[in-house]
């Protein structure tokens, strides 16, 4: 990380009501609207808005529209930004990777398995919330892996621009690949509608491996 880019997040931080609101988006479950942050800070909309485009700014966090189907205007919703995960207190990738590699262990799992598992139970808690395409690309997305979608029909292609575990991948491309082909593979049967076709690995210090999902069912209500 560039040295300015660090004295950004810090100055960002360095206000005591910004870093009250890092601290509140950082420990969510999941993304939060500004009415959550306001009753939070007992501040008024507009300024909870301004400390949020600093934070934004800063990089420290991403600034989403809502999915909905029902009527309404979208809200605007804030989640860590993934490659600030293991910076200024927050849960590291790492520590999440740690976890599920040690759970495999103990239950004397394969990487994948306990990887399908960890998907599945995660695509059942996010199923009914939005297209299930598009929800599959924002979990990809939130772990850090910076994916570009591609369609062709009932086929999609994410081509993942960064890998978070490029230092364990290295040495242990299997493991960690494996790893997260199961966690794909759950995520889309939790999801429902999607089965997973592929993972293409490339070298983890380029990026640029593809995962390959295919629709099932109607395209009705397919995301652009």
């Amino acid at each position: 990380m560039a040295e300015g880019e660090l004295q950004q997040e810090a100055r960002a931080l360095g206000d005591p009501t910004r870093h009250r609101l890092f601290r509140f988006i950082a420990e969510a479950s999941g993304p939060v609207g500004v009415a959550d942050l306001t009753d939070f800070v007992r501040l008024n909309h507009n300024a909870v808005r301004q400390h949020l485009a600093v934070l934004k700014d800063a990089g420290l966090v991403i600034e989403e529209v809502e999915q909905r189907t029902l009527p309404g205007r979208p809200r605007l919703l804030y989640r860590l930004a993934p490659e600030t995960a293991g910076r200024w207190d927050t849960p590291g990738a790492y520590a999440w990777l740690a976890a599920l590699l040690s759970d495999a262990v103990r239950r004397h799992l394969e990487p994948r398995q306990v990887g399908r598992q960890e998907g599945h139970r995660r695509g059942a808690e996010l199923a009914g919330s939005g297209e299930p395409v598009r929800l599959l690309e924002s979990e990809i997305e939130r772990r850090g892996f910076r994916p570009t979608r591609v369609e062709r029909g009932r086929k999609v292609e994410f081509v993942l621009g960064r890998c978070p575990f490029a230092d364990v991948a290295r040495s242990d491309p299997d493991t960690v690949c494996q790893l997260h082909l199961g966690l794909a593979e759950g995520l889309a049967e939790g999801l429902g509608g999607l089965a997973v076709e592929r993972l293409v690995v490339r070298d983890s210090r380029r990026a640029g491996c593809r995962l390959a999902v295919r629709r099932e069912g109607a395209l009705t209500g397919a995301s652009p």
